[in-house]
Parts: C-alpha cells; sequence; structure tokens
C-alpha cells in the first residue's frame, strides 16, 4: 500500500464546498504547477517499441488481482487498470491527477469530490465514468470475495455517489486527515467487467475492462502473461504519463525458485533482474556477459523507507503469548554472524517498523510522543518509556553465547525448564517452532539460528512449500513463524490499522501478521487518521514505533539503502533517478527499448 497524503495549496478554482485542485500535497506545494509538461524522472522523448521482459516468482492462477483466493497475475493491475491519481516519485507524497482532472476536499473534512478526465476510456472504447468508479469501491469494499485489505483501507468512507456522469463525491464517516488522498489510489476498473447478479468470485478467470497503457495479449496460467501496449491508450499525452509506458510489448515469465530464475536471466530469458539474495548478487553474477558489458550489474541509491523485515511470531499460536519467550527467541539469532557468513557484510540490522526514516523512534520518548504515552502508562511496559527497544547485537568475540545466558534466564523466569535436552511447559510439553517460507533461501539463514535455538532446548524446523500454497497458509495465519515485510510509507496512515488493530487480527488475508490485538496499540491507531501537520504524524509513528518493539512481535531482519539490479544491454534510462521508487516499477515505466 501507499498512502497519499492531505491538500497542497495549489488551486484550478474556489468553492463554497472546498478548492479544487490537479495535485494534493501535505504541507508543502506540490513540485509540479499545473500544466506541468512531465515529470523530471522520463525522458519525454523517449521512443516507443520493442519488448520488455521480466521475471515473476511462482505462478499465477486467477486473472483477478483483487480477489483474495487464488495466486495473482503479476502486472494486470499495474499495466490494465489506472487509478484517480498517481503519485509524483521525487516528492514525499504527492497526489495528481489521473483519471481525475481535479479533487476537492470539503471544508468540513466530511467528503471529497473528484471530477474525471473527460479523455479517459477504457480499452472497449467506451468512456470511464462516475459510475465506475462507485462501482469499483463497492465491489473492493463490499464483495465479500475481495482482498480485505481495501475494507480495512477505506473503513472511514460512508458512502460514494455519482453526482453526474463524471463527477464523483465520497462522504466520510468522520473525520480522516488522509482518506481523500488515499483514494486517489482508488483503481477503477468498467462495470461490464462483473455482470449483473455477480461477484468477484465469478471473474477469477477474466481480466478486468481498465484504462490503462496496456492489454492482456496472451498468457499460460502458472507460465507466462503477454500484454500489447495500447496504441489508442487516452492518458499518453498527460503530463503525468509523457514519455512513460514506452515498450510496445511487456512479457512476465513465472519461476518456481531463486536458482533457476538466475540462470534464466543470464541466458537471456528475460532482460532486467532486481536481487534480494546477498550470495547471488556476490557469486551469481559474474561471467564472461558481464565482463564484456552484454549485462550491466548495478547498485542504485533510493530514498525509500525501509519499514520492518522480520521472522514473525504467530500470537494466535498460544506458546508465544510469553513477550519472554518471543525475546528470547530473537537473542538466540546472530545477525552479524548471519551478514559476516552469508550476506557478504551487504546488510544493515531493520531496527524499527520505520527503518531508514525520520518515522523512527530513537533514544528517550521526546515531548510530542511522550504526550501520547503518559497517557496509556498503564497499559505499557515500562521499557517503552526507556530508551527505544534495539535488537540484540552478538559479542565480537564470544558470538551469541552472551545473549543465549540472557535468553536462557527469560525462559526460566517464563516458566520454562530444561529436561532431556528439550525446553518444555510446566505441562512437560517441548517447545517445536515451524518457519514457513516459500524460498530455500532461509533455509541456510534459519538453520544457523536453529542450531542456537537448540542450545536452549528448541526445536525449530523449516517447512518449504509452494508459492500457492505458502500465500493460501499466510492468508490463513496457519503457521508459527515465517519472514514478512511491513511495507514502508513516508506518510503513514489506514494500512497501520490493517498491519496492527484487533479487527485485522482475525481478518483472513490481512496484514496483521503477527495478530497483534493490543489496548496501547489501538489507542495510538487513530493518530494515523486524525493529524493536523506532519510533527503529530511524525510522533504517532514514534510513538507506535516503541510500542511495537517493546512487544517483540518480530525479530527484526535487515535492509539495504540501494537497490540491486542487472539487466541486459539495449535499454535506455532518462538523466534523473526518482528519489522514492521501486525498481520494478522505474523500469516499466519510464525505460525505453535503444534502436
Amino acid at each position: 500500500m501507499k498512502p497519499l497524503l492531505l491538500m497542497g495549496i495549489l488551486l484550478l478554482a474556489c468553492s463554497a464546498k472546498g478548492m479544487a485542485a490537479p495535485s494534493m500535497a501535505m504541507g508543502y506545494a506540490p513540485r509540479y504547477a499545473p500544466g506541468f509538461d512531465h515529470f523530471a524522472y522520463v525522458n519525454p522523448a523517449a521512443p516507443k517499441g520493442g519488448r520488455l521482459t521480466l521475471s515473476a516468482q511462482g505462478g499465477f492462477d486467477t486473472l483477478n488481482p483483487y480477489s483474495l483466493k487464488g495466486d495473482k497475475e503479476a502486472g494486470l493491475s499495474k499495466l490494465t487498470v489506472e487509478t484517480l491519481g498517481v503519485k509524483g516519485e521525487d516528492e514525499p507524497y504527492t497526489c495528481y491527477g489521473l483519471l481525475a482532472e481535479d479533487m476537492v476536499l470539503a471544508k468540513d473534512g466530511l467528503s471529497a469530490t473528484f471530477r474525471l478526465n473527460p479523455l479517459a476510456r477504457f480499452s472497449d472504447g467506451q468512456p470511464v465514468s462516475a459510475a465506475d468508479v462507485v462501482f469499483s469501491f463497492n465491489t473492493l469494499t463490499k464483495d465479500p470475495g475481495a482482498t480485505p485489505l481495501y475494507r480495512m483501507y477505506w473503513a472511514d468512507v460512508a458512502r460514494v455517489t455519482a453526482l453526474d456522469a463524471r463527477t464523483v463525491r465520497f462522504d466520510f464517516q468522520r473525520r480522516n486527515s488522509e482518506l481523500h488522498m488515499i483514494l486517489c489510489e482508488l483503481p477503477v476498473f468498467s462495470r461490464r467487467w462483473i455482470p449483473a447478479g455477480k461477484t468477484l468470485a465469478d471473474v477469477n478467470q477474466t481480466p478486468p475492462i481498465g484504462s490503462g497503457p496496456y492489454v492482456l495479449a496472451g498468457y499460460d496460467l502458472g507460465k507466462y502473461s503477454r500484454y500489447r501496449r495500447n496504441t489508442a491508450y487516452w492518458a499518453a499525452n498527460l503530463p503525468v504519463r509523457k514519455g512513460m509506458f514506452n515498450f510496445d510489448e511487456i512479457v512476465y515469465r513465472y519461476y518456481r525458485d531463486e536458482t533457476s530464475r538466475l540462470e534464466a536471466f543470464k541466458a537471456g530469458e528475460f532482460d532486467v533482474s532486481v536481487e534480494n539474495i546477498a550470495k547471488q548478487w556476490a557469486r551469481g553474477y559474474s561471467g564472461s556477459k558481464f565482463d564484456d558489458g552484454r549485462i550491466l550489474k548495478k547498485t542504485l541509491p533510493h530514498g525509500n523507507g525501509a519499514g520492518m523485515q522480520g521472522f514473525v511470531f504467530n500470537l494466535r499460536r498460544p506458546q508465544f503469548a510469553d513477550k519472554r519467550l518471543r525475546q528470547a527467541i530473537g537473542l538466540a539469532f546472530d545477525f552479524e554472524w548471519a551478514n559476516r557468513n552469508l550476506f557478504y557484510q551487504q546488510y544493515r540490522r531493520s531496527d524499527s517498523y520505520f527503518t531508514n526514516s525520520e518515522l523512527a523512534a530513537s533514544g528517550m520518548p521526546g515531548p510530542d510522543e511522550l504526550a501520547l504515552l503518559e497517557p496509556l502508562r498503564g497499559k505499557l511496559d515500562p521499557a517503552v518509556f526507556g530508551p527505544a527497544v534495539m535488537p540484540p547485537v552478538s559479542d565480537p568475540y564470544y558470538g551469541a553465547r552472551p545473549n543465549l545466558r540472557k535468553a536462557r534466564q527469560l525462559l526460566f523466569e517464563a516458566g520454562w525448564r530444561y529436561e532431556g535436552g528439550r525446553l518444555v511447559d510446566r505441562m512437560g510439553t517441548p517447545l517445536r517452532i515451524e518457519f514457513l517460507t516459500y524460498s530455500r533461501t532461509y533455509e541456510r539463514i534459519v538453520s544457523g539460528w536453529a542450531q542456537n535455538l537448540a542450545k536452549l532446548g528448541i526445536q525449530m524446523t523449516v517447512r518449504v512449500v509452494d508459492p500457492a500454497i505458502f500465500q493460501r497458509r499466510v492468508d490463513n495465519f496457519d503457521y508459527d513463524m515465517t519472514v514478512v515485510v511491513y511495507a514502508a510509507s513516508n506518510s503513514p496512515g489506514n494500512e497501520q490499522l490493517d498491519f496492527h488493530s484487533c479487527k485485522a487480527a482475525s481478518a483472513n488475508g490481512s496484514q496483521n501478521y503477527a495478530g497483534v490485538c493490543d489496548p496501547a496499540v489501538e489507542a495510538l491507531l487513530p493518530r494515523f487518521l486524525d493529524f493536523a501537520n506532519r510533527r503529530q504524524l511524525v510522533a504517532a509513528s514514534r510513538a507506535l514505533d516503541r510500542v511495537l518493539r517493546a512487544g517483540y512481535y518480530v525479530v527484526p531482519n535487515w535492509y539495504l539503502s540501494y537497490n540491486r539490479m542487472a539487466w541486459w544491454r539495449g535499454f535506455g534510462q532518462a538523466a534523473h533517478l526518482p528519489l522514492y521508487y521501486s525498481p520494478t516499477d522505474w523500469v516499466i515505466e519510464t525505460w525505453w527499448k535503444q534502436p
């Protein structure tokens, strides 16, 4: 998710109800004024043509990107369905109109109105109407087969109304400081996609009718998908699309594991590789094709917050209810050893749910944080009011042994005991943990951790399953531990409820992987819905960060402040990198095939 922000100061017109604008930002003037020509990180004269072939993990069995069930195809939503607005990728967060040519927030903050661009057309040639916006929103938030993320994300929308053929208004249940902005992200598909009387579940094998730059031209379930550029694409000359989506064809090839994917890349089966595995980056991207320049290998900086990647405890499992057990298990993970022996010293340790950003808590709580935390003191661990909890560091000489001694003491305090080489509870039941993953990469990462846990009497096994099975088990919270990512945003908002609320904890398919349901967290989450300025949002983020870190819900992993990418020679790129970007989206949106 990518939550947007509050309305900026650039205006097109004024009314008694609010101020219409072609862009929105929070507390600053959007970088690009009305009538701008193109984004600075694109080449407006980029030639059109050629094919881009990309890789995707696992497989897919549905052509419906919004359904809870099924393994999703990688490109459908991105390439074929447009949203009301788009994000400027060289600003903290600004929404520029795409399907909507202007936007207005009512002065009372209780409704937002979007006026559609009269040029907007679906791939079947029909105009995009306010009725399609209403249909899309209601489908995503009310259809029981839809991914629950949408219901959580836009939960404060009371109703949506088509005022005329091109104007739609969203009425809010309460003031929500970012709601009108995150509505910019609403994907709009034609109401003709789902026949009357049918639901999302009935169109799993039918791609949505969208208004994007591409149409699905062919596919083989689980193996490949192919997209053809729509030569009649209505937005091709808009400032927010000029110089973008330059390939005539985009193809995704699916690979079951990382080893076969890398070998396929070096054999020329696809064009661009974004590498997530340190060992492969250090040792796999070499050979004559790299030496003679046929394949280029680069590390490219970015300004993205890293969020939190970590090994998550599923608190729905009763053995993980005691925080001391979770803390002890975390003490057994020797990141310094893993970074030195497995990761080629490429990583830094994740230390926050807002790693690599100003939103991360550090040191003692400041006055703004204390103003939020003090009323909750009776619900909080005293550690929240001390220095922000940091991941343990292994001793340079003794390694993990000092941390294991601390872990053993915590386990004894929690009522566990060591018996016959096993850690058992008061009933004599041994502690066994299954670590669920779809990637064999984690087998070697977890193996060293499992050895340390064995010294404490804890048995950890690794279960590697097919990506489709993995996704189903994660959606149903059927795991003891697994690796997850709590995605970062420069302006956290509604997605925090999906990550950490009690409601999300009981909703299959949500991103509350840990099953957190904590009264102090519940009290802080509304702060992400109602804030007056950036300072208040930063304070809320740091306060929540302190509470979550003191809960030991995850064993923090690692992050990079750059992207590792390699590509076959023959592609052009604009002179300037965006500041905040996904590497794959950057390729799709802004690259071109050189003649």
